[in-house]
C-alpha cells in the first residue's frame, strides 16, 4: 500500500466496498490498527490481523476476513518485528500474507533478505505437510525476465538478482505455482509496481513483484487471477485471486 492511511485518504473504502472480497490482504501498512478506526469504520466489519513493525511508520500487513480464524504471526519462532508474515488457517488451506523485505538498501539489507528467503522456504515446506498453501503478497522479486520491462538493463537490480531469482525457481520446482503463469504462461507486460519517478506507470514501465502462488494441488482451483493496473493510490496495484 505504501502508507494505508494515505490508500484511506485516496479511495481505497470505495475499492473494498466495490469488490466486496470474502479476504484481502495488505502490505506495507505502515501503521496500526487504531489509527485507521477514525477514518475508516467499516473496518470493524471483518475479522482483521494486523502485524505492525516495532518501527513506527514502516513496514506491516494486515488480513481482512469475512470469518473469524485463527493466525499465527511471523514465521514460527522468530517473531514479527518487521511485520511481515500473517498465516490464517482456513478450512483446507493456509493463506500466508507476506512482505519479503527489500534488499535494495545496502549489502547487509540483501544478506538480510536472502537469509529470510531461507528460512522463509523451509516455513513453508513444514506448514504444507498439513495444509496446501495459497501465499500472498509483494514478494519482491521479478522471476522472470518477461516480469519486468528492461531485463538486460535491470540484471542484477535488488528485486532481479541472479539468487533472488533462484530462490523463486526452487519455490516453483518443489511443487508451489505461480497462479498467474499457471492461467497466462506467456503473458507480457503484466506488472504489478511501478516506480514513481519518471511517468514509468502511464508508460508501463514496471515490475511484477505481487504474487499469489499456491500448492500444486490447488491450481486447479485457480479461476482468475487480475492485476488491476488501473486502481491507483500506492505505487503497487491491487491483485485479485478467484478460488473455485
Amino acid at each position: 500500500m505504501n502508507g494505508i492511511r494515505a490508500c484511506l485518504a485516496k479511495g481505497f473504502q470505495d475499492f473494498i466496498r466495490k469488490e466486496n472480497p470474502d479476504v484481502f490482504c495488505l502490505q506495507e501498512v505502515k501503521a496500526e490498527r487504531d489509527q485507521c478506526l477514525p477514518v475508516w469504520p467499516e473496518i470493524n466489519e471483518y475479522d482483521q490481523e494486523w502485524s505492525s513493525a516495532t518501527k513506527p511508520g514502516y513496514s506491516g500487513v494486515a488480513t481482512f476476513l469475512k470469518e473469524k480464524l485463527s493466525h499465527q504471526k511471523g514465521i514460527q519462532k522468530e517473531g514479527d518485528p518487521e511485520g511481515r508474515l500473517i498465516v490464517s488457517e482456513l478450512k483446507d488451506f493456509y493463506l500466508l500474507n507476506s512482505y519479503i523485505p527489500n534488499g535494495a538498501a545496502s549489502d547487509d539489507r540483501h544478506r538480510f533478505k536472502m537469509s529470510y528467503l531461507q528460512r522463509f522456504f523451509e516455513f513453508l515446506k513444514e506448514l504444507e505437510k498439513k495444509k496446501p498453501i495459497v501465499l500472498c503478497g509483494d514478494i519482491n522479486i521479478a522471476h522472470r525476465s518477461i516480469d519486468i520491462h528492461d531485463p538486460v538493463r535491470l540484471d542484477g537490480t535488488s528485486g532481479f538478482k541472479p539468487e533472488e531469482r533462484a530462490w523463486m525457481d526452487k519455490l516453483f520446482s518443489e511443487g508451489f505455482v505461480d497462479a498467474f503463469r499457471h492461467l497466462h504462461p506467456e503473458a507480457k507486460d503484466q506488472y504489478s509496481w511501478w516506480s514513481y519517478r519518471a511517468g514509468a506507470r502511464p508508460r508501463n514501465k514496471g515490475w511484477r513483484i505481487d504474487y499469489f502462488i499456491v500448492s500444486d494441488q490447488l491450481k486447479n482451483r485457480v479461476k482468475s487471477l487480475t492485476m488491476s493496473k488501473d486502481t491507483l493510490g500506492s505505487d503497487h496495484c491491487p491483485v485479485i485471486l478467484e478460488l473455485s
